[in-house]
């Protein structure tokens, strides 16, 4: 199973958009259309990377967008990007989403006592390569991590590519914290200051900040999974999220469109243009002292 990406507008411009195409070259959802699993058997899931490792765009999947393509945030207008909080410089892993997840706001959940973000479950991927934006890789699942952002359940799964050199050697979150001293600490000062330079309080974390392990972080995996099975099918509110999708039937889901519709809503975008430059500010280094 193969996918492509499709570039419009102009890359660091507020019309950039990245919408995904399967093997038969259709227009899909990475968000609805690209499976969870590459394979259910072995527990290895698909990953779209949203943001390669070391860059500060913040890219997402416009889950609000028809065909949710990979769009960057803005803020007050502007395009965002996250500060370089010393020592991180941009993002620290691969950064991404498992497709056909959904962080149900409706739901409260048990262990941290707060509703889900209304987003697939974010990933960072640890392993030894950059990814490109779009690239949708197989992960297998060590840990996870649960961020409380401004109130809400926001999960952070750890995980490795399964193509990459150390693969082998890591299978549970204790592996990573044996063979990459420093990196779970680094991960969770990242999520915990990464707002304060836009004026926010830093982040809390659920279960004192301890990482949980491969088979809680595969359990929470499949029930946002189930999350998303009841918003596809139309049982629980999709609120202002756009489910169009185009791999499902009607009967499993009534917000199935045709390949028609599809290419419709990618060429009403602007077509790939020159890449305008990034703000310089964007390098600086923010400083404050830890609490």
């Amino acid at each position: 199973m193969s996918f492509t990406v499709e570039e419009r507008g102009n890359p660091n411009n507020l019309n950039y958009r990245l919408f995904f195409k399967n093997a038969d070259g259709k227009y899909i959802s990475p968000f609805h259309d690209i499976p969870i699993y590459a394979d259910e058997g072995q527990n290895i899931f698909h990953v779209v990377v949203e943001v390669p490792r070391w860059t500060n765009a913040k890219m997402e999947i416009a889950t609000k967008d028809p065909l949710n393509p990979i769009k960057q945030d803005v803020k007050k207008g502007k395009l965002r990007y996250v500060a370089n909080v010393f020592p991180h410089k941009g993002y620290i892993w691969n950064y991404g989403a498992i497709p056909q997840t959904w962080e149900d706001p409706a739901h409260k959940d048990g262990d941290t006592d707060c509703c889900g973000d209304n987003d697939p479950i974010d990933v960072c991927e640890i392993g030894t390569k950059v990814c490109s934006r779009g690239e949708v890789i197989k992960v297998k699942v060590l840990g996870v991590l649960a961020m409380i952002d401004e109130g809400e359940t926001d999960w952070k799964v750890i995980a490795i590519n399964v193509e990459d050199p150390e693969a082998n050697d890591l299978n549970n979150i204790s592996d990573v914290r044996r063979l990459k001293p420093g990196y779970l600490e680094a991960t969770v000062d990242w999520f915990r200051r990464y707002k304060v330079p836009d004026g926010k309080p830093e982040n809390r974390f659920a279960f004192n900040e301890e990482f949980k392990d491969k088979d809680f972080a595969i359990e929470t995996i499949k029930s946002t999974h189930n999350f998303w099975k009841a918003l596809i099918s139309q049982q629980a509110s999709a609120g202002e999220l756009n489910c169009k999708n185009t791999c499902f039937s009607a009967g499993d889901s009534p917000y199935c469109c045709s390949a028609d519709e599809a290419k419709a809503v990618v060429d009403k975008t602007c077509p790939c243009g020159t890449e305008e430059p990034i703000p310089s500010s964007v390098n600086k280094w923010f400083y404050y002292e830890k609490k």
